[in-house]
């Protein structure tokens, strides 16, 4: 069933005449007929009854709630992308979970207050699993440590981190080989950026491998930390949030260890749905881009 013949029976209805629907929607009469008869065809059932005036049979009585609400449907969608600047629907966002901690909630409070109408969702998780949900569509948008090189990808530079090494005690150096071979490290789940910036660490002490317990919330892995439990690589201002909880020290890491970028990744600009077209022009204003 083509949508304009939906339009043009709703009419007919609505009007009780052919030539009155057809002025109506700006047409000819013949062209109205044309369609209440391709629709009879298409659905096996007579719609009007034709003489004495017309008048909805049963079946097109039961025809016109779908056609309503089949129209209703595509005028929205069409009123979404014709008013852009008015965004609603649903906003997928991933992001790991030291940038959805610190950095994300002021941007996302000032995107809901203009606009009430998106309904956000956000999961977190490293960066490896984040890239995945953005490939197979799970997700508008990603905050992942590190630009996407594909072409199929937009990467937009938002945050630059610090990493710093963290311990329950007080350093001056960071620990030597022979202290980090026996050490152990806490980090997240395999496919965090962080993670591998630990493993970066290790072998500029030519250190090939050390026991890394893996830990799901950020809370529970600062507490073991605090605990004396290892070390961990984190982002200094998530630690300089969550210094005054626990008794945790930081350490200087190089430079080539310790900066590191965090990127929204998207599909290509021209697939951006308005909500997320307006997501992004939030952080350009809200990060300063």
């Amino acid at each position: 069933m083509q949508l304009k013949s939906l339009r043009l029976f709703k009419a007919v209805a609505e009007t009780g005449s052919f030539m009155a629907a057809a002025k109506q929607l700006h047409t000819v009469q013949s062209n109205v007929t044309t369609h209440i008869k391709k629709l009879e065809e298409e659905l096996g059932a007579q719609l009007v009854h034709r003489a004495g005036g017309v008048r909805l049979t049963s079946a097109g009585r039961a025809l016109l709630g779908y056609a309503e609400r089949l129209l209703a449907v595509h005028d929205e969608a069409l009123a979404l992308f014709q008013n852009a600047e008015n965004a609603a629907g649903q906003l997928r966002l991933g992001s790991m979970e030291t940038t959805m901690a610190l950095r994300l909630p002021p941007i996302l409070a000032a995107y809901h207050a203009n606009f009430p109408e998106v309904d956000i969702t956000l999961a977190t998780g490293p960066t490896a699993s984040l890239i995945e949900k953005l490939m197979v569509g799970q997700a508008d948008g990603i905050f992942v440590a590190g630009a996407v090189d594909h072409h199929r990808y937009h990467s937009l530079k938002v945050f630059s981190e610090q990493l710093v090494l963290v311990s329950s005690t007080p350093m001056t150096s960071v620990p030597s080989a022979e202290e980090l071979l026996t050490a152990t490290f806490l980090a997240f789940r395999q496919g965090c950026s962080y993670r591998q910036r630990i493993e970066l660490l290790l072998a500029s002490q030519g250190i090939n491998a050390v026991r890394v317990f893996e830990f799901g919330t950020l809370d529970a892995m600062l507490g073991c930390v605090a605990a004396g439990m290892g070390y961990t690589v984190l982002p200094r201002i998530t630690i300089e949030a969550h210094r005054h909880r626990f008794g945790i020290h930081t350490m200087e890491l190089p430079s080539a260890i310790a900066n590191i970028d965090t990127y929204f990744v998207t599909p290509e600009p021209a697939s951006w749905s308005p909500a997320l077209a307006r997501f992004v022009d939030t952080l350009h204003q809200e990060a300063g881009l």
